[in-house]
């Protein structure tokens, strides 16, 4: 291995991350009906845990009001399990063909503790850049050992690691500014 291979799968590894931190602050309900809120369920599909997105087509008529419909309407119970189960904080209802979420506003209490859940999940992001970095900085250092790479290989190679890094808790902690803001407006 080298250290262009080295840096290459751990840039590969830190966009994985940051797209998880993205897709966790798309489940975060911000008081907007939005598709993201349910699609990313997991509904137990006759015994087969499946993604509510595939056994549903998902819409919002309005800002307010997310529609579910169900290609399949015997599905309809496990995908209200599925809603109640999950942290939402949405009580579906159904009429047997369609279930509606009615999304309701937010309290400035609810914000608030939004933010701090928001703030927790981009720390998260954070650390499992921080732990790629570790990783990738150890197996620089294990090719220098090795007599794979010289010294001042590796130390180039931490540097510009360092540079990826930085780069990607930079895009991190935008994502943090804009949910943030997007989560306080009214």
């Amino acid at each position: 291995m080298t250290v262009k291979e080295v840096l290459h799968n751990a840039e590969e590894k830190m966009k994985k991350a940051q797209e998880a931190v993205m897709r966790e602050f798309s489940e975060i309900r911000t008081g907007r009906a939005s598709p993201t809120l349910v699609e990313g369920l997991h509904v137990d599909y006759y015994g087969t845990p499946m993604l509510l997105k595939q056994l549903a087509a998902i819409s919002v008529p309005d800002a307010h009001l997310i529609v579910i419909q169900p290609w399949d309407a015997t599905a309809i119970v496990e995908i209200e399990k599925a809603i109640m189960k999950s942290n939402l904080g949405i009580t579906p209802s159904n009429d047997g063909k369609i279930i509606r979420l009615a999304v309701p506003p937010l309290s400035k209490e609810r914000r608030q503790e939004l933010v701090k859940v928001v703030h927790k999940m981009s720390e998260e992001g954070r650390i499992s850049l921080r732990t790629i970095r570790r990783d990738a900085k150890e197996a620089l250092e294990k090719l220098e050992k090795d007599k794979v790479i010289s010294e001042d290989d590796k130390f180039r190679g931490i540097d510009e690691l360092q540079k990826h890094v930085d780069k990607y808790i930079a895009k991190v902690d935008e994502l943090l500014k804009n949910k943030e803001k997007e989560v306080l407006e009214f």
